[in-house]
């Protein structure tokens, strides 16, 4: 009850939004390489050099390799920083919004919360994590109960769908960039939002 409560209370200033880009989608054992969150005009990015091999679907997808101990984004070195220094200044991020923060992803509850909770985990940054956020939104279970009739629930589909855009899909930025757009033109009431929520130690 409480936690309804919580996001009753809740505006869109509470909310934001993230994405991940990883080395596969195996939730137990892939490696992050990006995270990215947006919030209003506010953004966050960071890359990270994983240590595990990139799946040659998640090559494809993402455009990453990685190469004489540097991560590429089509050819193109980036700059890396460690995953705890990557998780850390997230954290700081976060902490910049007006509490209690709701972290929104699409499909967060069978991936990106399950990822994150365990490299925060293994990062030993989970307490500082759950000071900061209440919980996870994820709008792929929102847009299934706001709009059951739809041909697909791709985040591409839904933002040609509804936005009537093209995008750099699978680019966290991007991606939630986009994820913010879609949630606006959506306008969900608190009670769809409470019902695609879930706590933090469910996933920790």
């Amino acid at each position: 009850m409480f936690f309804f409560c919580e996001i009753l209370q809740m505006s869109d200033d509470n909310i934001v939004f993230f994405d991940l880009e990883t080395t596969g989608l195996d939730t137990t054992v892939c490696d992050l390489i990006q995270l990215s969150a947006i919030c209003g005009e506010r953004t966050f990015n960071v890359y990270t050099l994983p240590r595990r091999a990139l799946t040659e679907s998640a090559t494809h997808v993402t455009g990453f390799t990685v190469r004489d101990d540097r991560l590429l984004l089509r050819g193109d070195p980036v700059v890396t920083t460690s995953l705890s220094e990557a998780l850390t200044s997230f954290i700081t991020f976060l902490c910049s919004f007006r509490r209690p923060i709701l972290l929104a992803a699409h499909n967060a509850m069978r991936f990106d919360a399950l990822v994150l909770a365990r490299v925060l985990q293994n990062c030993s940054l989970q307490q500082e994590f759950q000071q900061v956020v209440c919980g996870f939104l994820d709008t792929f279970l929102l847009s299934k109960k706001l709009f059951p009739s739809l041909a697909s629930y791709s985040q591409q589909y839904m933002v040609k769908h509804f936005l009537g855009k093209t995008y750099n899909a699978h680019n966290a930025v991007e991606d939630a960039r986009m994820l913010q757009e879609l949630y606006k033109a959506w306008r969900p009431s608190r009670f769809h939002i409470s019902r695609c929520t879930f706590r933090t130690n469910r996933v920790f």
